[in-house]
């Protein structure tokens, strides 16, 4: 048995469903009657407020479904009411004084904890986070080390949290800044990245002396609760991180109308532009601060000077890795007319091959199931619009089957939600699927006359957050990146994959400026304090009270040197 399934006592005795007021440390996990197809325990899972595990307050729950075995059921979980998402912000209200008040160090040292503990629990995560969301081993594995990656820097930033000495104008006085944590902070991320991202977001906020209410996502429960658990065994103390599950359109609306109620400070959200629009106008009429990281149409675009066949591995991960289901994955391949038939030669036979299946059960596989059957509808839907825009599929025939499937797929197509790789071919700006995401595996390609011409169609969607281009001349690269509206762009290099120092973000419909990772994102959940000490034992009012220096100009005709 791996970690989070063994069984431990609680030191309160009895039924923990019946006693739902447990501290998180004082009991192990809690298993349901559940046959589970291949043989994983069913769990019972609880919210966390103030350190203790709670169920919803009307006793209403939802089930968490392995996408990639549907006749697996991870757990069941608390569906939150409003009445529990403010108790859960109640709590971090709390909290947040004495937090605050701990020296930046100490909360280093417990994020850095947390990081030991992800490090000596990682292989069970993996294939725990797998298991509920579909991801392939491979990629789990990335994202669990990004989460262990953000501890580990963020440890040390513990004894960076600089302010600034600043010379007065004036003298005996002196000028200080300092940084200082917003308060509580509403965090919501999406299911598809459920490790990397809500540590991206809550390590840096409560290392700036923040408290947190964390609305997990309804597709990956069982993996927040597990994690919020490590973070709770790192030392953290009560009410700092609470967890509270449930829908976007329940728990998560809860607690962004909670900002109209003066009990938020800060939203931090990952998902849809169209959410993110509504939660940016929600915080902005009440002057809260929001960080948004929202959707994608990443250019990805090939010039006639690229290696070929490092430009075509580029594309195809970035429109194939994670089943597309990445908000940097590949959107508009744009490449360069002189090359177009054979690049496309060469990608189509990497498409054509691609292996998908559980990577729980099969070696090899590029990618794995959809996130869930919501979102392989919404998929669906978008395959829809690419077909009446009047793009040309060349490739991909929709949900796969034990009757519809690509050579490469192993396993039983039944068993789960697994989609074709699509490719939508004579694509033009014109088209309603040249200008949105499709979340999933498919791409749309579209021929460039020339650099100029590429680089417009790079900047022409609504979207601005990842971009990459495959070329050797390094004017064009030089051009292209200086040229390029978006947070992130790669040369030589996909649209995907972010280092856990560097900022992750992006511009127009991707995101309102804010950044996730590294330093940068510590200006998102701290703001700059102004200090002014007067030691003069007097008023001296600045701009007005600053001795002034007059010029006195010498009589030289400083043309007679010239």
């Amino acid at each position: 048995m791996v970690w989070f399934y063994r069984r431990e006592a609680s030191i309160h005795g009895g039924d923990v469903t019946r006693r739902d007021m447990a501290h998180v440390l004082s009991t192990g996990l809690e298993f349901l009657d559940h046959s589970n197809p291949n043989g994983n325990p069913c769990v019972k899972g609880y919210n966390i407020i103030n350190g203790e595990l709670k169920l919803a307050s009307d006793g209403s729950s939802f089930k968490s479904i392995n996408p990639a075995w549907l006749d697996d059921c991870l757990g069941e979980f608390p569906l939150s009411t409003e009445n529990d998402v403010h108790e859960a912000l109640k709590a971090a209200k709390e909290a947040f004084p004495s937090w605050a008040a701990t020296p930046a160090p100490t909360r280093g040292q417990i994020i850095g904890n947390m990081g030991r503990l992800l490090m000596e629990h990682k292989d069970d995560l993996v294939r725990l986070q797998a298991r509920e969301i579909g991801k392939t081993l491979k990629e789990c594995g990335g994202e669990i080390q990004e989460a262990i990656d953000t501890c580990l820097f963020f440890q040390s930033e513990g004894r960076r949290l600089y302010g600034q000495t600043v010379n007065s104008e004036l003298p005996d006085k002196e000028l200080f800044t300092y940084r200082r944590p917003l308060g509580v902070c509403g965090i919501i991320n999406a299911c598809n990245f459920p490790s990397a991202v809500p540590f991206w977001k809550m390590i840096p906020a409560i290392m700036c002396g923040n408290t947190c209410v964390w609305k997990s996502p309804q597709d990956s429960p069982l993996l927040s609760f597990a994690l919020a658990r490590i973070m709770h065994e790192s030392g953290l103390p009560n009410g700092v991180i609470n967890l509270v599950h449930g829908k976007g359109s329940g728990a998560g609306q809860h607690l962004v109308n909670a900002v109209d109620k003066g009990m938020v400070n800060k939203i931090s959200f990952t998902g849809s532009t169209a959410v993110g629009k509504m939660i940016g106008e929600v915080c902005g009429r009440n002057l809260v601060s929001a960080s948004l990281e929202l959707g994608g149409k990443n250019p990805l675009v090939i010039m006639p000077s690229a290696n070929l066949d490092n430009a075509v591995e580029g594309a195809y991960w970035a429109g194939f890795g994670t089943a597309g289901q990445r908000c940097t994955s590949l959107g508009n391949l744009i490449i360069h007319e002189d090359i177009y038939d054979e690049f496309m030669s060469k990608l189509m036979a990497k498409v054509e091959s691609t292996t998908i299946g559980d990577s729980l059960r099969n070696d090899g596989v590029l990618y794995g199931s959809m996130l869930s059957e919501k979102y392989a509808e919404d998929f669906l839907a978008g395959v829809k619009m690419c077909e009446s825009s009047g793009a040309t599929k060349l490739f991909g025939k929709g949900r796969i089957s034990n009757e519809n499937k690509p050579t490469g797929f192993q396993g039983d197509a039944s068993e789960g939600v697994y989609m074709w790789p699509h490719v939508f071919v004579d694509v033009t700006e014109d088209m309603q699927c040249f200008h949105e995401e499709i979340f999933g595996p498919a791409i749309t390609v579209v021929k460039a006359k020339d650099f100029d011409h590429a680089l417009h169609l790079a900047n022409a969607s609504p979207y601005g957050l990842s971009s990459a281009i495959y070329t050797n001349d390094r004017l064009e690269a030089y051009r292209f990146k200086t040229g390029i509206k978006a947070g992130m762009t790669g040369i030589n290099n996909s649209t995907t994959g972010a280092e856990a120092h560097l900022p992750f973000g992006g511009v127009k419909g991707s995101g309102n400026g804010t950044r996730e990772s590294g330093i940068w994102v510590i200006e998102a959940y701290s703001y700059w304090h102004a200090v002014n000490d007067e030691l003069s034992g007097k008023l001296q009012l600045a701009q007005m009270d600053v001795d002034e220096i007059e010029i006195e100009e010498a009589e030289v005709d400083w043309g007679t040197l010239a």
